[in-house]
């Protein structure tokens, strides 16, 4: 079964933040296969996105994670980064830390 590319993006983006679900909890309420959804996290991380740990909040992300969104971040004005922390589910404070 094909799963279109708008259903793979909305699916990806309850794995990442703000919703970090679970890929054991994704996998039944979307009926796609864990393989398939651990095969889709890991080509975001392939593609440079940050991408927590399933389930982790961002005092628990790993620091190629935390070091990843810094990057990421440092252009960003402070309007930009509000943006970026609310679309992320994080709290500037954290970014900044």
């Amino acid at each position: 079964m094909a799963i279109s590319p708008e259903r793979k993006e909305a699916v990806l983006k309850k794995l990442l933040p703000p919703l970090n679900r679970s890929v054991a909890q994704l996998a039944a309420e979307e009926g796609i296969s864990e393989q398939t959804l651990y095969n889709w996290r890991n080509q975001l991380k392939a593609q440079g996105y940050a991408v927590p740990v399933s389930g982790q909040k961002p005092d628990d992300w790993s620091g190629e994670v935390k070091l990843a969104v810094v990057i990421e971040t440092a252009p960003l004005s402070e309007t930009e980064l509000s943006q970026y922390c609310r679309e992320k589910g994080v709290l500037v404070e954290q970014v900044k830390e």
